[in-house]
């Protein structure tokens, strides 16, 4: 079997799982342009567990994580199955690298995992896992996660980190007028990074990058970058979507592989 690439996507808001534009269009072309997996392992921005965990549920429900939305979006479903068996070879894989994770019997799909993936793979047929972050660790911690699950790309299984290329919700919902001036440069170092292979400045990008805290004032949306990044350790890197959306939320999308 052919060894399939892993990636990062960036979800954005909610409302595009109601209208996904041009940011859709790269996630579709990512489904349209891969065999079919086997299953989906999903690290999304949305889950947090000491130790890292695994979702472990057959029939995952699809969780609206968010408040404040028009009700055609608290209406939609996606009923794609879990895999129990993939969640134990992720959880096996994680702990002979020596992490500590647990498997969840009940946690379903996040907004993180279900928007992209409702347009990835509509018909919701290719079975989804979700891999858990854990926020006492930082980049490094989670390149490394990336790498002790490499091997799973080798028997058909699509690693994806869902999070933001830049998220602070305070600019895009505060008061007053924002200016987007930092998002650019924030989505440009990191491209300059990612295309040179520059693993160190990329793990310690909060003391490197221009503008990284104000990009990032938590690290929750960047973290699964560097698990689909570690996944994929020194493979190719492709920038296929660039998008700024709501003034301040870049929407990168990167190819691993």
């Amino acid at each position: 079997m052919t060894r399939l690439p892993t990636f990062f996507v960036s979800h954005g808001s909610p409302m595009l799982a109601l209208d996904a534009g041009n940011a859709g269009k790269a996630w579709a072309q990512i489904g349209q342009d891969l065999p079919r997996p086997r299953a989906v392992l999903m690290v999304s921005a949305h889950w947090h567990a000491t130790g890292s965990a695994v979702s472990a549920v057959a029939e995952p429900e699809t969780i609206h994580d968010f408040g404040g939305f028009p009700p055609a979006l608290y209406a939609l479903q996606y009923p794609a199955p879990g895999d129990p068996a993939l969640a134990r070879e992720v959880f096996q894989a994680l702990t002979d690298h020596g992490f500590t994770p647990r498997t969840d019997p009940a946690r379903g799909l996040d907004h993180g995992a279900w928007v992209p993936l409702r347009v990835m793979y509509p018909k919701a047929d290719v079975p989804v896992v979700q891999l858990a972050l854990d926020m006492r660790q930082g980049p490094a911690w989670h390149y490394h996660l990336g790498q002790a699950l490499r091997s799973l790309r080798d028997s058909g299984v699509l690693i994806v980190g869902s999070g933001s290329m830049t998220h602070n919700l305070h600019d895009v919902f505060g008061p007053e007028p924002v200016s987007p001036d930092y998002v650019a440069p924030f989505q440009d170092w990191m491209h300059g990074q990612l295309d040179a292979g520059n693993l160190g400045a990329l793990l310690d990008y909060r003391r490197h990058a221009p503008h990284a805290e104000r990009a990032h004032p938590s690290e929750e949306h960047l973290l699964p970058l560097f698990v689909a990044l570690g996944a994929a350790e020194g493979e190719r890197v492709t920038r296929l979507h660039d998008e700024v959306t709501d003034r301040v939320l870049a929407m990168d999308v990167y190819r691993f592989g």
